[in-house]
């Protein structure tokens, strides 16, 4: 059998821990799925989100994020403010629920990083997080196809 490419090990690992969480962050948010991680995530990082923004990191279509969010508001973890820059647009940040839903998803994270480092080492854990971080930064800083 041929081995994966990396990208797609990248995704299984990724999708491994995804699941690990949502389904923590469900104990807390019984109706959370694992698509709301798209949004979810990066608010954590980077609270008060234009849609634009959110869609493009999570390489999403912006309707498609933007249903997400719609489905995120309705449930009362996020909401729509007016950008203070520009009145026109509309900037998304999390409540208070939604707050308590990063919590958890947090304390998970940690807890997966501490059981990837007995698994791989702490010295590996901290050579993959590098070499991670010079992933992004190469495929960041390349020019856009067009």
């Amino acid at each position: 059998m041929m081995e994966p490419p990396a990208i797609a090990l990248f995704r299984q690992a990724y999708n491994a821990i995804s699941l690990h969480v949502t389904d923590a962050v469900a104990e807390v948010m019984p109706l959370n799925r694992p698509s709301f991680g798209n949004v979810m995530e990066q608010l954590d990082l980077n609270d008060g989100m234009r849609l634009t923004d959110l869609a493009r990191g999570a390489g999403m279509a912006p309707q498609s994020i933007g249903e997400l969010v719609d489905q995120l508001e309705d449930l009362g973890l996020v909401e729509r403010r007016p950008d203070p820059d520009d009145r026109r647009v509309k900037r998304v940040w999390l409540t208070d629920d939604g707050r308590q839903g990063q919590r958890v998803a947090e304390r998970v994270i940690r807890e997966s990083e501490v059981r990837i480092a007995e698994v791989i080492g702490p010295d590996r854990l901290a050579q993959l997080k590098d070499d991670m971080r010079a992933i992004v930064e190469a495929f960041e800083t390349e020019e856009p196809r067009g």
